[in-house]
């Protein structure tokens, strides 16, 4: 069969994009299944279900014998002489490597969605942006609920979801639950209004993001209430919604003064990521520098490998008298702010005339990354977790 024979539909974006996914996908299967040690112990297991594995059971780290299986370890020593013998081993948390695939596998996600809400005739404006807005916040929310179960384990209770369940709010594998959730109510949401049985889609599915945030903290509210492992301390979350929206406030107004034409592509939305990023900010600079005088406890520590360089260097620059007063958190939020500002300069009018559903989605994503992780941290020095 010549080339000009086959049809054009066959090299449709669609389909190149499944084939790629399944190309990754079988190249992954195959060589878990011919080159084990290589490719599954070595990649896969200890950059993604090793450390979700240690996570979830409260260990300091998880090492992969050679015979399989996986090998949990109490002691800072014992995963240090694991390492040096050369072991397979992974820590909790996130590392370089998994936060690249991560980055790649949302970029990969993200043009699959373009395909199916372009299938739908849906999300090509603003109203689609606000909507979803409560279920940023829920995945934040949602991951905090597993903090609070390891906090259970370490006290000897019960958590609310056991492991390997727990896997499933653990990430990376919480973006497909949250991704999942969050899909079914958008189609629920318009098939409500396709039917007249709503007036519009909006309002559905913002109400149903609100419900499942409103139980995630709920649960938390009730373990603050109930149990002495989780604790409620409103100054937190009062002076991180304090100072991030002042934060935002003063970043959107010396932004439009320097770059009038910044909100010409984003509108209110860009004040909404930057906001959003903000509470990523100083939710890391109260949960890592900020906890003992606010509340008399210890410190959270990173969880993310760019707050984790963050406060790397900025021990090392600044001198011991300053870091008494600031902390080495601070920077990370005029990192976030100025991050944030450049991405909404980026989205001019012309990205949303010319395809309105994929910058949606962009501007979407680039408020999840930073709201949801800042959610959880926000929550995470809120109930102590």
């Amino acid at each position: 069969m010549s080339v000009r024979a086959v049809d054009r539909s066959d090299l449709s974006p669609e389909r190149v994009w499944a084939a790629a996914v399944a190309a990754v996908t079988g190249v992954l299967v195959v060589g878990s299944i011919v080159f084990p040690r290589v490719v599954y112990d070595r990649f896969l297991w200890r950059y993604f279900w090793g450390p979700v594995a240690a996570d979830g059971q409260v260990a300091q780290c998880a090492v992969r014998p050679a015979d399989g299986g996986t090998q949990l370890l109490e002691s800072a020593s014992a995963c240090s002489a694991a390492v040096a013998a050369g072991e397979v081993v992974a820590f909790p948390g996130y590392t370089t490597v998994s936060t690249v695939s991560y980055i790649v596998v949302l970029l990969g996600m993200l043009i699959g969605v373009v395909f199916v809400l372009r299938r739908l005739a849906i999300a090509t404006e603003f109203r689609f942006f606000y909507a979803l807005f409560p279920f940023m916040l829920f995945g934040g929310a949602l991951r905090t609920v597993e903090d609070a179960g390891i906090a259970a384990l370490r006290v000897g209770a019960e958590p609310l979801v056991a492991f390997p369940w727990s896997a499933l709010i653990i990430s990376p594998f919480i973006y497909f639950t949250v991704f999942a959730a969050t899909l079914g109510c958008v189609v629920g949401a318009y098939a409500l209004a396709d039917r007249g049985l709503a007036g519009d889609y909006a309002k559905p599915l913002f109400a149903a993001g609100s419900v499942a945030l409103a139980a995630a903290v709920g649960y938390l509210v009730v373990l603050a209430a109930t149990t002495e492992y989780v604790v409620f301390y409103p100054q937190v979350v009062g002076s991180i919604l304090l100072i991030a929206t002042v934060s935002a406030v003063a970043t959107w107004k010396i932004a439009r003064a320097l770059v009038p034409s910044i909100e010409r592509g984003t509108g209110l939305a860009g004040f909404v990521i930057i906001w959003g990023h903000a509470v990523d900010g100083v939710a890391n600079v109260i949960g890592l520098d900020w906890m003992p005088a606010l509340t008399g406890t210890a410190n959270l520590v990173p969880k993310h490998v760019v707050n984790e360089l963050v406060v790397t260097w900025t021990g090392r620059l600044l001198p011991e008298s300053v870091l008494a007063v600031t902390g080495d958190a601070w920077p990370f939020l005029f990192v976030k702010l100025a991050a944030a500002a450049g991405v909404v300069w980026v989205f001019n009018g012309e990205l949303y005339e010319e395809s309105p559903r994929y910058t949606l989605l962009l501007l979407i994503t680039v408020l999840a990354v930073g709201l949801g992780p800042g959610t959880r941290d926000m929550l995470r020095a809120t109930f102590g977790v």
